[in-house]
C-alpha cells in the first residue's frame, strides 16, 4: 500500500512562488512515476507535470517555464517548484503516484490548497 503526503500549499500573491512538497510512504518508489495535478473549482482535474525515477520530466503546456517537478529517490520525496503565479493557478494540487508496469495501480495524495490572490 502506498500513501501520498502533500504539503506546501498556501495563499500567495500574484508573481510569487510557492514550493509543493509529496512523500511517498510505501515500498518501491523506482516503480512509479510521480505527478502533479490540480483541480480548479468548476473544472476537472488535470495534470501538471510528470517525472520518472530516472528524472525525466514533462509539463502541461500552461506551467512550462515557470513550474518544475524534481524528485528526491533517496528521501522517496517530489517537489513542485511554482514560480510566477498567477490566478489562474489558484486550484486544489494533489500528487499522483501511477506504476510504471501495472497501470491500474494508481494512488493520490489528499490535496493541498493553492491560492494566488491580492
Amino acid at each position: 500500500q502506498v500513501q501520498l503526503v502533500e504539503s506546501g500549499g498556501g495563499l500567495v500573491q500574484p508573481g510569487g512562488s510557492l514550493r509543493l512538497s509529496c512523500v511517498f510512504w510505501g515500498n518501491n518508489f523506482n516503480y512509479y512515476v510521480m505527478g502533479w495535478y490540480r483541480q480548479a473549482p468548476g473544472k476537472q482535474r488535470e495534470l501538471v507535470a510528470r517525472i520518472t525515477f530516472g528524472g525525466s520530466s514533462m509539463y502541461a503546456d500552461l506551467v512550462k517555464g515557470r513550474f518544475t517537478i524534481s524528485r528526491d529517490n533517496a528521501k522517496t520525496t517530489v517537489y513542485l517548484q511554482m514560480n510566477s503565479l498567477g490566478p489562474e493557478d489558484t486550484a486544489v494540487y494533489y500528487c499522483n503516484a501511477g506504476h510504471l508496469v501495472r497501470e491500474t495501480v494508481n494512488y493520490w495524495g489528499q490535496g493541498t490548497q493553492v491560492t494566488v490572490s491580492l
